[in-house]
């Protein structure tokens, strides 16, 4: 049997198989709210067979979008439109996670904030974050946390890779403080912490990390595998890049190498993925990480998982049944 279609249970949660569709923005809100698009778009590749959808990157503050059109989780409004989307993708057969995030420095926004005031390529300086405004971007999150679980979500995924803010606080490009959150992971940690202490139990808390820097001064997997042992996660999503503008050397499984060292040097599940495109790619990917995540190829083809595993597309009549 192929391990695609092997089912991955983690905490109480059985995943019908290996394959969770990646966070990737849409650009597509306004205010922070989901709207038709999002509806479709996350119903259609929840019924396309992937065993868990997360949402794109869902701002946890006004001023840590991306850009103005990313979903929002900043306000109890926002709740309503994410229970839509949380209960579309269960309705069509997957598990629904979200990923909550702040930009830090590279949020398209009037006034950025970052650990630092250092400018990314392209971007305006940012203001550098006070103790008191970072302590409300913590409450950001752990209030995040209490909405996304209102919102029926049983995945929460907290996004420390890529270069945005808590990716800042950790990479020593990018975090020149000299309080207690200088390089490291105490951010981070201080942000797990609140979180933990309002998101039930039984659900999942996984964690995205660029694990290469692509930088002689920067972070490598190596550095990652050590600051991963005391981080208080269920499973961690490996990805590379994204701190500072370099030119990375791409091609398929060019992740997966990265993920295997995590996976080796810490006793948790792991993520893997980046420019998977064939079932020979994704096997081998899994050879090495517990699940993979499938961005752009879900993108242009929702329906891939189904088409080559049909036993994994959920048909009218089958919802229709599960609804009675």
């Amino acid at each position: 049997m192929s391990k695609i279609i092997e089912p991955f249970q983690i905490k109480n949660y059985v995943l019908k198989n290996r394959i969770m569709m990646a966070p990737m923005c849409m650009y597509q809100a306004q205010d922070g709210y989901a709207n038709d698009f999002h509806y479709v778009h996350y119903a259609t590749r929840a019924q396309g067979g992937a065993a868990l959808i997360v949402l794109e990157a869902t701002a946890v503050l006004p001023d840590g979008r991306i850009s103005v059109n990313d979903l929002g989780i900043w306000s109890d409004q926002h709740i309503e439109g994410l229970s839509k989307i949380a209960r579309l993708i269960k309705e069509n057969g997957a598990h629904a996670g979200i990923q909550i995030s702040h930009a830090g420095r590279k949020a398209r926004v009037e006034t950025s904030y970052a650990p630092s005031k250092l400018v990314f390529e392209g971007l305006k300086e940012p203001k550098e974050l006070t103790l008191e405004e970072i302590e409300d971007t913590i409450l950001a999150f752990k209030e995040a946390a209490v909405r996304a679980d209102k919102a029926g979500f049983d995945f929460l995924e907290i996004h420390g890779a890529h270069g945005y803010l808590i990716n800042q606080f950790i990479s020593p490009l990018t975090n020149k403080r000299t309080d207690k959150y200088k390089q490291g992971t105490t951010f981070l940690k201080e942000i797990i912490k609140a979180i933990k202490s309002v998101w039930p139990k039984e659900k999942v808390i996984q964690l995205r990390v660029s694990t290469n820097e692509y930088d002689p001064k920067g972070l490598t997997v190596k550095d990652y595998a050590e600051l991963l042992k005391d981080i208080d996660v269920d499973m961690i999503n490996v990805s590379t890049g994204g701190v500072v503008l370099r030119k990375v050397d791409a091609y398929p499984l060019y992740q997966i190498d990265d993920a295997k060292f995590i996976k080796d040097h810490i006793n948790k599940p792991v993520i893997g993925g980046g420019l998977l495109t064939n079932i020979a790619d994704i096997e081998k990917a899994l050879e090495s990480v517990d699940l993979v995540y499938l961005g752009r190829l879900l993108l242009r083809d929702p329906f891939f998982i189904a088409r080559k595993f049909e036993d994994f597309l959920i048909k009218p009549y089958e919802r229709a049944k599960q609804k009675r």
